[in-house]
């Protein structure tokens, strides 16, 4: 018999409470397999594909493309092949479907993070054999599926401006979809106006005086937790303006070595090496606040989170354990870290158990800024914009200006866990290994 099982979002790791729709990969029709993807996720966090944990026919979508939905919601329907329940004897019929039924028939394969619990029932093969179970056996109706009409985006639009319900249409399209000429002859046969019409009655209409964008995702995220840090840790921000030519002599010198050929090595990773061998002489950075405690809990591992801007907002994945990483490791690492991103397929468990962040707000032509503290940490190093600029070398009678190679760095720290002595150290130190990569060995 066939068996409806009904897929619910399910919490991808992060303790998520609500996910938005972005894109369905499968439609009601489908067969589909086990870890096939099915549908594409926005998080708070990122953007998650989830793969099915049955095989079958899909039945029924639960939630439109765009729709925020909250974790343990049913967002699909698929049904699944199972044997037929086996007949008492003296029986003159099959039983209904029952709780054990649906668990002695083929479990779906565990996925990572979700995915249907162990039960004690024997598995059972499907029977290959059995002929389809009679109309009135089967949990969903023959007609087509009630889910979200399926139906191009200029056809949807079309459909809104015209006032059509496209749930009352009957599709003519192939595989059940919507067409235009299916919008334009329900809107005429309504006494709709035309869409020449309302075309033309649109574009003599003023633009709107103001856009409203709805807050979701990854930006609703990263809203609330600013406002969280900025209201929670009392942030100080210090400033260093610094000539970091002996650095960027020193990138070139290590990129022409052939152990470095394939390796894509940026300023930002000597910036990186740089605060994490400060941080290690000021270890009170790496740390965070126990409110609850009203401890200090200071970190072994510094996990370095790097900033990255994403079409869908501020993203800040992170390094595990950094400091014990080469340069090259670390270089990779940073390259990775950033393609991931901007492709928006960065997982939650990267963007979980940061420790410090850099943010290299630099890359957009800006001199510094004063970022924010990532929730839960007490330290954020912020990068501006490397250029060419002239500068005082030299003392006494050899001083004249120079054109050299300049950055300012801002540290925003939490005032809570480190006083200003320690926070201006930490800049200091960093500053220092990058205007004279030399000392970063003592």
């Amino acid at each position: 018999m066939t068996n409806i099982q009904q897929f619910s979002l399910p919490d991808v790791g992060e303790g998520l409470t609500e996910a938005e729709i972005v894109t369905w990969l499968v439609a009601p029709g489908d067969v589909v397999e086990v870890n096939q993807t099915l549908v594409e996720i926005e998080t708070a966090k990122s953007l998650v594909e989830l793969p099915s944990p049955f095989a079958g026919e899909v039945i029924e979508l639960h939630a439109a493309e765009g729709v925020t939905v909250d974790v343990g919601r049913p967002i699909i329907s698929i049904a699944t092949a199972g044997a037929a329940p086996e007949k008492a004897p003296g029986s003159p019929s099959a039983p209904a479907q029952t709780e054990q039924n649906a668990a002695d028939a083929e479990e779906p394969r565990l996925l990572v993070g979700y995915g249907a619990k162990e039960t004690s029932g024997r598995r059972r093969r499907p029977a290959a054999s059995t002929p389809p179970a009679p109309e009135a056996e089967r949990s969903a109706p023959a007609v087509a599926p009630s889910g979200p009409v399926r139906t191009k985006p200029p056809v949807r639009k079309l459909a809104k401006v015209l006032g059509v319900d496209l749930a009352a249409l009957t599709p003519t399209g192939p595989d059940g979809i919507v067409t235009r000429a299916d919008v334009l002859d329900d809107s005429s046969a309504n006494g709709a106006p035309a869409a020449a019409d309302v075309a033309a009655t649109r574009s003599t209409d003023a633009e709107p005086d103001e856009v409203r964008i709805p807050i979701k995702g990854v930006r609703k995220y990263t809203a609330a937790a600013m406002v969280s840090s900025a209201f929670t840790a009392p942030h100080v921000t210090e400033f260093v303006t610094l000539d970091i030519t002996a650095t960027m002599e020193l990138r070139d010198r290590v990129a022409a070595r052939r152990d470095f050929e394939d390796v894509k090595l940026s300023p930002l990773c000597f910036i990186a090496k740089a605060f994490l061998r400060a941080l290690e002489r000021t270890p009170s950075a790496n740390s965070r606040w126990d409110e609850a405690a009203q401890e200090i809990v200071q970190l072994r591992e510094i996990n370095l989170g790097i900033a990255a801007a994403t079409p869908r907002g501020l993203v800040v994945p992170n390094i595990r354990s950094a400091q014990r990483l080469g340069l090259a490791e670390l270089a990779t690492a940073i390259a990775d870290l950033a393609a991931t991103a901007r492709s928006g397929k960065t997982p939650p468990e990267a963007m979980a158990s940061g420790t410090v962040t850099i943010s290299n707000f630099g890359v957009f032509g800006v001199d510094t800024g004063t970022p924010i503290l990532n929730p839960g940490e007490t330290a954020i190093l912020g990068v501006g914009t490397i250029s060419r600029r002239p500068w005082v070398v030299g003392t006494g009678v050899d001083e004249r200006l120079e054109p050299r190679w300049v950055t300012t760095l801002a540290l925003s720290f939490d005032h809570r866990v480190m006083d200003g002595q320690q926070g201006s150290e930490l800049l200091a130190d960093t500053a220092a290994f990058l205007r004279d990569p030399a000392l970063a060995t003592l």
